[in-house]
């Protein structure tokens, strides 16, 4: 996952960084730890987030040391994160420095493993279906869409019985596939790790948003730093609802759209939601010169220029 971007000048320093802010060492996650560690939630989200951020910087050439949100105006008009991803995205809008969101992604993605090894839960995509008969089949066996994220792709979650029943007998023309993931996350499962996170929030002072932000619970434009604190420790045990940021870029008049390392899923999804608006997914550092003609472009014009997303492992 990192190999190939600690080659990126500056990038193998600013994950040093991260690693120290997080306790977390980043880099050998990055390069030689299983699939088994790595699903460890206490791993990959600030994995997830670093990466994103130092992606981020690689494309805006911002300076080492220098305050990401100052490189991001005039040229990233909207920026919104899927689950952990909503904090590498406030970081870009400005509410948080890099440090803040590092060290509140290192509490929440402790917490988070913490609740998930209460009870045996996970998550399972499904795929297709008439929309209200996944939803009402997941309610009956007690699942919770914790991810709906448009173009036919609803992840529930909740008991691993539970998930097994729906796997058995999907929705009609549904297809599921369960993720390798440590719980359910964004349910009532995680309540515990909300009061974790609050805690660690509490000591922070965010700024208002510099470009437009998007929240994750209803795909709101969140107007100042206190609003985007309180959803990123909410959203925890609530639902993503990715299907409305995405309307919402759409409302905006987003015309290109940069998905951060590791990218790939949320541009898929674009791709089917998003009709007529450009994607690039930074894959791996091969991406970046895509990636900043992509900025290049459509930054400066009569549209907005480009969104920026930044996803989770559960998307």
């Amino acid at each position: 996952m990192l190999a190939a971007w600690l080659e990126v000048d500056g990038v193998a320093d600013l994950l040093g960084r991260a690693s120290e802010v997080s306790g977390t060492d980043l880099v050998a996650h990055g390069t030689t730890s299983d699939a088994e560690t790595i699903r460890d939630t206490a791993v990959a989200q600030p994995l997830l987030v670093a990466t994103a951020l130092a992606s981020l910087r690689a494309v805006l050439e911002a300076p080492p040391g220098a305050d990401l949100a100052q490189a991001v105006p005039g040229r990233v008009d909207a920026a919104a994160g899927h689950s952990v991803g909503e904090l590498a995205a406030a970081a870009v809008a400005g509410v948080l420095r890099d440090e803040e969101a590092l060290a509140l992604v290192a509490v929440r993605g402790a917490a988070m493993a913490r609740a998930a090894a209460a009870t045996p839960t996970g998550m399972s995509a499904v795929l297709g279906g008439d929309p209200d008969e996944v939803l009402a089949r997941l309610e009956t066996l007690g699942l919770v869409p914790a991810n709906v994220n448009g173009g036919g792709q609803v992840v529930a979650a909740g008991t691993l019985e539970a998930l097994a029943a729906l796997t058995a007998e999907p929705p009609t023309r549904a297809r599921v596939l369960p993720l390798q993931v440590a719980g359910a996350f964004h349910t009532s499962h995680m309540a515990p790790a909300v009061d974790e996170l609050a805690a660690a929030a509490a000591g922070v002072a965010p700024r208002d948003p510099a470009v437009t932000l998007l929240g994750n619970a209803d795909g709101a434009v969140v107007s100042t730093g206190a609003d985007a604190l309180d959803r990123l420790v909410a959203q925890v045990a609530r639902p993503v609802r990715w299907d409305l940021c995405q309307a919402t870029l759409a409302d905006l008049g987003v015309t290109g759209l940069l998905e951060v390392a590791p990218g790939g899923v949320l541009t898929g999804l674009a791709r089917r939601t998003l009709p007529g608006v450009e994607t690039v997914a930074l894959k791996s550092p091969a991406d970046l010169d895509a990636a900043r003609d992509l900025v290049r472009r459509h930054a400066g014009g009569a549209q907005p220029s480009p969104s920026t997303t930044t996803q989770e492992s559960t998307s």
